[in-house]
């Protein structure tokens, strides 16, 4: 059974009419006159299509500290990333935003589209893996100055294993318990291999990251976690997500070094295992279950690799 990822959302009735009235300034057209919320994600801010009077089109996110202070301070890096994407990037073009303290919203383009299905199909996983080669090539070198690099912004998470084994919980799977040693070793290697490349990634891609175009192209969304790293670290985070919901990773997975993959997957197993027991943060009640889902399905997988 799959969990789905999804927060509690507000959507564009909840905004304050001031914020509102920003938004349709920047659109054009008139007043908003249809808003269709979108599922999936963790904000609890709104993510909501729109349409004004005029015709005229725009996704709309925005979110309050007074909901979720990480949302609202993930909101305010994904307004300063988004606005300095290339535009022949495969991503959702920006037509305004404002952080005024009280709200960051961002105003993007509507792209009309789908995400890919899960359990992954073959055909969808062989045009992500092109599509992120495209990805790669235009955000190479970093277009966007100042990002964190991969290593940096993951060696915590990647060291949870280190927490695990210092109060191993009671739940925690046998084969994972007797093998704590190889998990933290991998791990460690994994942020080793991130440690060189200079090529702005998503690092945080997921089906629902993504969205398929009506002629096939993809388009890569919601940019918070970008930062500086090897150009194959996308393609095997997506891998991450075929290998939960169900699919064949292995073209996303072509020319990168094995142990690397590895020691990505134990590293994001460290951080789901974590992560998932804990207690849930303000307005994102089905995180925990989300992170525990991941965790427990990369287990076989290392299993396989790193033996039991």
């Amino acid at each position: 059974m799959t969990t789905a990822a999804g927060g509690t959302r507000i959507g564009w009735a909840d905004l304050p009419g001031s914020v509102q009235h920003a938004v349709e300034e920047i659109i054009g057209g008139g007043p908003v006159v249809a808003a269709a919320s979108q599922p999936g994600g963790f904000s609890p801010g709104t993510a909501d299509r729109v349409r004004t009077a005029s015709g005229a089109r725009a996704f709309v996110k925005a979110v309050t500290p007074a909901l979720n202070q990480e949302s609202a301070d993930l909101a305010r890096r994904e307004l300063r990333i988004t606005a300095a994407l290339p535009e022949h990037a495969p991503v959702p073009r920006m037509l305004g935003g404002f952080d005024d303290g009280a709200w960051v919203v961002l105003v993007l383009e509507d792209v009309a589209g789908t995400h890919p299905r899960v359990p992954w199909v073959a055909g969808e996983i062989d045009a992500a893996a092109a599509a992120l080669r495209d990805l790669a090539a235009a955000l190479t070198p970093a277009p966007v100055p100042g990002l964190p690099t991969a290593a940096g912004r993951l060696a915590a998470d990647f060291a949870s294993w280190d927490l695990i084994a210092a109060a191993p919980p009671d739940d925690l799977d046998p084969w994972a318990a007797r093998r704590l040693g190889a998990l933290r070793a991998a791990a460690d290697h994994g942020i080793a291999a991130l440690s060189s490349g200079q090529t702005m990634v998503h690092g945080d891609l997921r089906a629902d990251n993504i969205l398929v175009r009506a002629d096939g192209r993809l388009v890569f969304i919601d940019w918070p976690w970008g930062c500086v790293g090897p150009a194959w670290l996308d393609s095997v985070l997506l891998a991450i997500n075929v290998i939960v919901h169900g699919g064949d990773p292995g073209p996303l997975l072509g020319g990168v070094d094995h142990d690397a993959v590895v020691g990505v997957f134990a590293g994001a197993a460290a951080y789901f295992q974590h992560r998932s027991r804990l207690a849930p943060p303000p307005g994102l009640p089905t995180v925990r279950a989300f992170q525990r889902f991941q965790g427990d399905a990369l287990l076989p997988w290392l299993c396989d690799a790193l033996g039991g």
